[in-house]
């Protein structure tokens, strides 16, 4: 579990550990990622807890050592970065580190673990996409950019793993509950708003069933549906500049 001191990565964590899995989580933060540890272990668990920055350089050379002292079956890449802001008032260092989380860290996992589970001729894959991968976004444009790229990696990889037994699952969530979420809508909520516990639940239950890109939640199939199908892309890529641009902070708002 990359990515799981909290929301999705956490309930992606409580299914897997509650299906009677061992489980590695990995996130910066050391204190999140202690207290689910002793969550999870208090509820039967075989639990190990590693404190890592999927932005560090090394980060290739540390998930090697991860992998190649156990035999992981299930990888999930959760973590992500994003901030919503105007592209040009966002620093380019902040940008660089969402780079560095939402794209170099999943690239990162999929080639080290990826590479085992093929050898092995067994696995799954999860990556966290979202909606936004399937447009521009406005006022998330470095988020939404990133995401794009995991789902496009995830349906690529669909292919070339599922050859060889992997399965990998490209989930492209609406939103959700989760604790960065709620700090980034305190201006405006949006719609049909889901449980990090049903995300996790949904695309889990997907293994097997299906391959590459995965929406969780009938309103979001059928709002990306709709979008996608019936809409211009200009009109569609309007709809959501609108929605994006209520999240903005007051601070960043212009006349409309």
């Amino acid at each position: 579990m990359l990515g799981a001191s909290e929301g999705i990565g956490a309930a992606f964590a409580r299914e897997l550990a509650g299906a009677g899995l061992s489980v590695v989580l990995v996130a910066r933060r050391a204190e999140p990622l202690a207290a689910l540890a002793d969550e999870l272990r208090s509820k039967g668990a075989t639990v190990e807890a590693v404190s890592l920055d999927l932005a560090a350089p090394d980060l290739e050379a540390r998930l090697q050592a991860i992998c190649d002292e156990r035999d992981v079956g299930v990888l999930v890449y959760n973590a992500a970065l994003s901030i919503v802001a105007p592209f040009v008032d966002t620093p380019l260092a902040d940008k660089e580190r969402i780079l560095a989380v939402n794209v170099r860290g999943p690239l990162v996992a999929a080639h080290v673990f990826g590479a085992a589970m093929a050898r092995r001729g067994r696995g799954a894959i999860v990556l966290l996409s979202s909606l936004a991968a399937f447009f521009g976004a406005p006022w998330i444009a470095t988020y939404g950019a990133t995401k794009a790229f995991n789902l496009a990696l995830g349906e690529a990889l669909a292919v070339e793993l599922g050859e060889r037994g992997v399965e990998v699952i490209a989930c492209c969530a609406g939103s959700t509950e989760t604790p960065g979420f709620l700090r980034a809508t305190q201006h405006a909520r949006p719609p049909a708003v889901m449980t990090p516990e049903a995300v996790a639940k949904k695309t889990l239950a997907m293994l097997g069933r299906t391959r590459g890109a995965f929406v969780p939640g009938a309103f979001n199939k059928a709002s990306q549906w709709l979008l996608a199908r019936l809409l211009p892309r200009r009109t569609a890529l309007g709809i959501l500049a609108n929605e994006t641009r209520k999240l903005l902070p007051s601070a960043h708002k212009a006349p409309m």
